[in-house]
């Protein structure tokens, strides 16, 4: 079974006239990399949100949103009125000490530190147990979707490496014309450096030999063939966390195709190849995207 990197959950859960909300999504990233955004009053706390969210996500980018609501409409920002009126007489006495003319106060001392308060309060235990509980009950949500999402590109991988095993079965097809066409090119080019009549059968033996052995596609179709089928064989296993292995052998892969287009000497093998590559492409998109 394979995870997505990609996914989404949300948890909501409602506790002493306040509503707990967790937001979760998580793409593809090769490290561990996480972005949160809490409370104030909860800033202390995302530490322990951390070390929760690395033990259950080996690597990916990760966003976790945090809001608490009172379920009352009464409004959560409150003016400290005591502050505010310590601020506004001093600033008038002091426009007054400097024979200031008429100055609007109320603005400025809006923006002073600690005139709104939020409303937030400390938090007790059983309500940080509550937030605990309602971030694994997210990170189950979230993993859902991954499964989910896993699911499908599972299916996709193997469909393109299916794809790519019947390319490479009807290579064979055309090697015969391949190894005559050969054979023709080398007989023509000798009959031309040193005549019809005076063309060296062992020595035309001898570079047909060579040829041959430097063209040979036989290893090469092997470890392809071999590679495939190891990558499939990973597919099937039940860890989750695959997706690593699965690049290198999409490398391995890579390399195999790469060097039969290399030999292949072949417009229709060419082809054939050009379509294992483009199958290739595909499955290395999606390997970037699985855990």
């Amino acid at each position: 079974m394979l995870l997505s990197m990609t996914g989404f959950g949300r948890s909501k859960h409602s506790w002493n006239n306040k509503n707990i909300i967790v937001e979760i999504r998580s793409l593809n990233s090769k490290t561990f990399d996480l972005r949160s955004k809490t409370p104030q009053n909860y800033r202390n706390k995302e530490a322990d949100i951390r070390k929760i969210l690395s033990e259950k996500f080996e690597r990916g980018k990760i966003d976790l949103i945090l809001e608490i609501h009172f379920e009352s409409d009464e409004p959560q920002n409150l003016i400290n009125k005591v502050l505010f009126e310590k601020y506004y007489k001093e600033l008038n006495q002091l426009k007054n000490d400097l024979g200031l003319g008429e100055v609007d106060f109320f603005q400025s001392i809006l923006r002073l530190p600690n005139i709104v308060e939020t409303g937030e309060e400390e938090f007790s235990e059983e309500e940080w147990e509550i937030v605990l509980s309602t971030i694994n009950h997210c990170i189950e949500e979230l993993n859902e979707y991954r499964e989910k999402e896993g699911q499908s590109i599972e299916a996709d991988m193997k469909l393109r490496i299916q794809h790519i095993q019947e390319s490479l079965s009807k290579v064979p097809l055309f090697e015969p014309e391949r190894i005559q066409r050969v054979k023709d090119r080398l007989r023509e080019n000798l009959a031309l450096y040193e005549g019809k009549e005076k063309v060296d059968e062992n020595r035309f033996e001898q570079e047909i030999i060579y040829f041959l052995e430097k063209m040979d596609i036989t290893e090469e179709k092997l470890r392809l063939s071999q590679n495939c089928f190891y990558f499939l064989d990973e597919l099937s296993k039940p860890e989750k966390s695959k997706g690593r292995k699965l690049g290198f052998i999409s490398q391995e892969i890579g390399r195999e195709i790469n060097t039969l287009g290399a030999k292949a000497n072949h417009a229709d093998i060419q082809k054939l190849v050009i379509s294992m590559k483009d199958e290739l492409e595909k499955i290395k998109e999606q390997v970037a995207n699985v855990l």
